[in-house]
């Protein structure tokens, strides 16, 4: 009896004892979580010097007396711009804006001797030696809030540390018009609009830029037959978003699988009485190379039956032993006879259609 007795007050002990560790346990993770000192601390970016005390910035014409070449390209940017706007006032605007407050800087520069080296701190942030990822924090300050760039840091861009400046100059002059290059074809027509290089502060013409590294693509546009991006007609960022995005590419994408499109090639968007399978589910991409192919109409096959056959075949039906899938061509249809190797001449809507489920005309 007395066995029993103090096995019992043994398992209580240890129940209570177990119950009192999971109760620490649970104290320590909440102040941990509570910003506790145990708690790991990651190092932040570099971020924007700025300063509480507005006597501390010393305003662009006095970084126009040193700085003079920087200060006129600035003053053409439409960074500079904002120094005229009344929503920004009370705010830091030009040099300062990204560099910090220039009081430190100013006094530093002008109590050294001129025949002196400079120290390697000069109390400004020059961004010399900071990563792509702590350049564009900068950037995104300001830029973060609309719709075109709040996406920025999920985009491959971020990830392979592809920063705003790598493509986007901050106080360079502006860049020379576009000029016939080996990726890039200019024509008359595209020299009367307005360049987007201009309009957003990059360093090149759009297509230059992104073909530098994306030279597969390269390869893709100089096929016979092409969107004309590198004539002009389009740019990159018709389709893709350079600043990030949800979708696959980063494409432009709202409704839909093939937005980007069907914004141009309205006739096939729909809805239709009759869908097409591939066209809704996959997409353009099912059958088409969006960016060139040497066959005509941007198709992944040379004949317009192969890129058929790959679905409309029994195939699925001996693989799988079900009869689900797309259907299989008649009987009479013979495909190695020249009359049936072109679908499209009697199934002319095969992105949909709203009068034959077989997409006749």
């Amino acid at each position: 009896m007395n066995k029993l007795k103090v096995t019992k007050a043994a398992l209580a002990g240890a129940w209570l004892l177990g119950v009192l560790l999971i109760l620490c346990a649970g104290s320590v993770f909440r102040s941990k979580a509570a910003g506790g000192k145990d708690k790991p601390k990651k190092s932040p970016p570099v971020p924007v010097t700025e300063s509480q005390n507005p006597a501390d910035y010393v305003g662009a014409e006095t970084c126009q007396a040193c700085h003079e070449d920087q200060f006129k390209n600035f003053s053409k940017t439409p960074h500079a711009h904002i120094m005229r706007e009344a929503t920004w006032k009370g705010k830091a605007v030009g040099c300062e804006s990204c560099h910090g407050a220039g009081k430190a800087h100013v006094e530093l520069i002008t109590s050294l001797d001129t025949n002196a080296p400079h120290p390697a701190d000069l109390k400004i942030r020059s961004f010399k030696n900071e990563s792509s990822k702590q350049i564009s924090e900068t950037c995104l300050q300001c830029h973060a809030g609309r719709e075109e760039h709040n996406n920025f840091r999920r985009g491959e861009h971020w990830r392979n540390d592809v920063g705003c400046t790598d493509c986007h100059t901050t106080h360079a002059p502006d860049p020379a018009p576009p000029r016939p290059e080996s990726h890039t074809f200019i024509a008359e027509g595209t020299r009367q609009k307005p360049d987007s290089s201009v309009q957003h502060m990059l360093k090149g013409s759009e297509q230059q830029l992104c073909l530098k590294c994306h030279v597969e693509q390269k390869a893709q546009f100089t096929q016979p037959f092409h969107h004309k991006v590198l004539e002009g007609t389009m740019k990159c960022s018709d389709c893709h978003n350079p600043h990030g995005g949800f979708e696959l590419k980063q494409t432009r994408l709202a409704t839909g699988s093939d937005a980007a499109c069907v914004k141009c090639h309205t006739e096939k968007q729909g809805p239709f009485v009759y869908e097409h399978g591939p066209v809704k589910i996959e997409g353009c991409s099912s059958c088409h190379t969006p960016h060139g192919a040497s066959n005509p109409k941007l198709l992944k096959r040379n004949q317009m039956f192969q890129l058929c056959i790959e679905c409309h075949t029994n195939a699925h039906a001996i693989s799988s032993g079900e009869s689900e899938g797309a259907p299989n061509t008649p009987s009479f249809h013979n495909i190695t006879q020249a009359r049936f190797q072109n679908c499209t001449v009697c199934h002319v809507a095969i992105h949909g259609s709203n009068s034959h489920p077989y997409f006749f005309r």
